[in-house]
């Protein structure tokens, strides 16, 4: 996905990946390519535009949030992906998630539960001319089972516990990346590894906070 259009914004892009993601650790060349190419000023809302690279989340319709562009790296990373995979995000906000992800693996399904960003993010993606993401309306803690399995999951909300629809959508030696947490204002991010059918590997990433997962098999 070119980023044509954005080259008033692009030194300030090109400082955030130099100090606040390569210079923090982030070293999957693909994560920062991704993170150079998507203008993250345009999935922000207008009267935030001049923070789109501060180190920081900023709002969005809905009390939802577009995340720190660190604590993002951080999750695409972790899913370790390669350019033949399938991946499923839930919790799609603004789309610039999706748009990372769409530069790196080869289709994005993603997922949000409020309507007014799904319009929100179909807008600013088509504006970029991604093609390789699609985006569906509904209850992400339920997954997108008729595109399963997901070489990877990344959840941008957090939740009691991994969904177990999420789980069983996983291909088996993918990895799931989400925050779980037993408070709605904290969680860990956990990474999720399908090992076997039934075994599931577990690492313990760091705390986190995030808005709280919605959903059947999320917070009520």
């Amino acid at each position: 996905m070119p980023a044509q259009g954005d080259d008033e914004r692009r030194r300030d892009r090109f400082q955030m990946v130099a100090t606040q993601i390569r210079g923090r650790g982030i070293d999957d060349p693909a994560v920062l390519r991704a993170m150079e190419a998507v203008p993250r000023h345009r999935f922000v809302p207008a009267d935030y535009q001049n923070q789109a690279y501060a180190d920081t989340p900023l709002p969005l319709p809905r009390g939802q949030t577009i995340s720190q562009p660190y604590v993002v790296a951080y999750m695409i990373q972790a899913l370790q992906l390669g350019p033949d995979d399938h991946v499923l995000e839930i919790g799609a906000g603004s789309g610039y998630v999706a748009a990372l992800l769409g530069q790196i693996a080869a289709a994005v399904f993603a997922m949000e539960r409020e309507a007014v960003l799904v319009d929100y993010a179909r807008e600013r993606l088509a504006r970029l001319g991604v093609t390789n993401v699609l985006l569906l309306h509904g209850d992400g803690t339920r997954g997108w089972p008729e595109h399963a399995p997901y070489d990877g999951i990344v959840v941008s909300a957090g939740g009691p516990g991994v969904p177990a629809s999420l789980k069983e959508q996983l291909a088996e030696g993918g990895r799931l990346v989400m925050p779980v947490g037993r408070r709605r204002q904290s969680q860990d991010l956990l990474r999720l590894t399908r090992v076997a059918p039934d075994a599931y590997m577990r690492e313990d990433l760091g705390p986190v906070r995030f808005v709280p997962l919605l959903g059947e098999e999320g917070w009520d």
